[in-house]
C-alpha cells in the first residue's frame, strides 16, 4: 500500500501520542500539523512527554517543520477546519483532536479544504458516517465513509466488554462509572465556569460528571437501547483511568471463572486491544499501555443473583491514539463493499 499522508488538527495529548506511534510505522507519514500554539512549545511538549514515557525521540524543529525519520511535518496556524488547505499538502486523512469541531457540518469543513477522510479523536455531536471501534464493529466500515469517529476511550472499553459478555452469557442491563483522569478543560483551582461541579479544582477533588457513552453505545449496539446507563467521576490524577462496569446477566448461574475465561478467549483474538492482567495493579501501572481494555482479573465480583461487576483499566489518551492509528490503516485495506482487500 502507498504511504498514507496524515494531517493532524490540534497537537494536543492524543495527537502527540499518535505522532509518536506513526514514528514506528512506515505506512503513515505525518505531513501537516495545525495548531494555534507556538511550534517550539509544541515540540517541547512532545519531547518532554517522550522522555517521561519511553525516552527521547529523534524529532526536532527546523523552521516551520517537525523533522523526524517519519518525514517533514509542516506546522501551520489553523483554528477551524476550513483554515487549513489540506489539499495543498496532499493529505489523505485528517485526525481532528481539538474536541471542538464534532458536528457533521463542522467536519465537512475539512473535506471542503481538501481532506479525503476525517477521523475524530472524540465522540461526535450528531450523526456522521460512522463510529468505528476496533474489536466491536469494524465489519461495518465502508470505503465510502468520510466522516468518522474513533469513539472515546470509555466508549471503546465499554463496548468491547459488553460485546464479550453479551455474546457469552447475555446481558439484560448495564450500569457504568468511568473513573477518569482530569482533562485539559478542567480548572486547576476553583473558578466560575458553566457547570457547578466542574468549576471546582481538578487537582483537589473527585468531581461527578456526565458521560455520553451510554447514548452512543445505544447507537452502535442498538440491542442495548434503553438498557444502559452511566456516569463519570473525574479524579485528581493526570493519566490512567478505570471503567467500573456492573452487568445484570440473563443467566444466574454464571461464575467468575466463566467470566474470566470468556474475556481470556477474546483476548487471544484481539491481543493488541484487550489484555488480561493477573497482577494487583493501580492506575499508574497502566500509563504507557496501548490496550483499550486491561481486564483486572483480581477485581471481578459476582452477587448471589445475576449481577457481575468488572473493572477495566486504560491509559485514555494513548489507547485512543492507538485505536485511531488502527482505524487509519483499516480504511486502506477495505474494498468498496466493506470487506478486506
Amino acid at each position: 500500500m502507498k504511504k498514507i499522508r496524515l494531517g493532524l488538527m490540534g497537537f494536543g495529548e492524543i495527537n502527540r501520542h499518535l505522532y509518536r506511534l506513526c514514528l514506528e510505522d512506515e505506512r503513515i507519514e505525518v505531513v501537516t500539523i495545525s495548531d494555534i500554539g507556538r511550534p517550539e512549545i509544541l515540540v517541547y511538549l512532545l519531547q518532554a512527554e517522550s522522555k517521561r514515557n519511553k525516552g527521547k525521540i529523534d524529532a526536532k524543529l527546523e523552521g516551520n517543520y517537525l523533522v523526524s525519520k517519519n518525514g517533514r511535518a509542516r506546522f501551520v496556524k489553523g483554528k477551524a477546519p476550513t483554515d487549513v488547505a489540506w489539499d495543498a499538502f496532499d493529505v489523505d486523512v485528517v485526525v481532528d483532536g481539538t474536541g471542538k469541531y464534532r458536528t457533521r457540518d463542522e467536519m465537512n469543513g475539512h473535506l471542503e479544504a481538501g481532506a479525503k477522510r476525517i477521523i475524530l479523536a472524540s465522540l461526535p455531536s450528531n450523526e456522521i458516517d460512522r463510529i468505528v471501534m476496533k474489536g466491536v464493529n469494524e465489519h461495518t466500515m465502508k470505503k465510502s465513509d468520510r466522516l468518522i469517529s474513533a469513539g472515546s476511550s470509555t466508549t471503546n472499553a465499554t463496548a468491547i466488554m459488553l460485546k464479550i459478555l453479551d455474546e457469552a452469557f447475555g446481558v439484560d442491563y448495564a450500569m457504568l462509572t468511568t473513573v477518569h483522569s482530569y482533562t485539559a478543560d478542567q480548572p486547576l483551582r476553583d473558578t466560575a465556569g458553566t457547570d457547578f461541579r466542574r468549576s471546582r479544582s481538578a487537582a483537589e477533588n473527585i468531581i461527578p460528571n456526565e458521560t455520553p457513552t451510554p447514548r452512543w453505545i445505544e447507537q452502535i449496539m442498538p440491542e442495548f437501547k434503553g438498557r444502559i446507563e452511566g456516569t463519570a467521576l473525574n479524579v485528581p490524577i493526570p493519566a490512567g483511568s478505570l471503567l467500573d462496569l456492573t452487568l445484570v446477566l440473563k443467566d444466574p448461574t454464571v461464575t467468575i471463572d466463566q467470566v474470566d475465561k470468556a474475556v481470556e478467549k477474546r483476548a487471544k483474538k484481539i491481543p493488541d486491544i484487550l489484555q488480561v492482567c493477573e497482577d494487583p495493579i493501580v492506575s499508574v501501572d497502566v500509563v504507557g499501555n496501548r490496550h483499550s481494555v486491561i481486564y483486572d482479573k483480581q477485581a471481578t465480583m459476582r452477587s448471589k443473583g445475576k449481577m457481575v461487576k468488572v473493572l477495566i483499566w486504560y491509559h485514555n489518551s494513548l489507547a485512543m491514539a492507538s485505536r485511531i492509528k488502527d482505524i487509519i490503516l483499516a480504511y486502506e485495506t477495505i474494498n468498496e463493499e466493506g470487506g478486506s482487500k
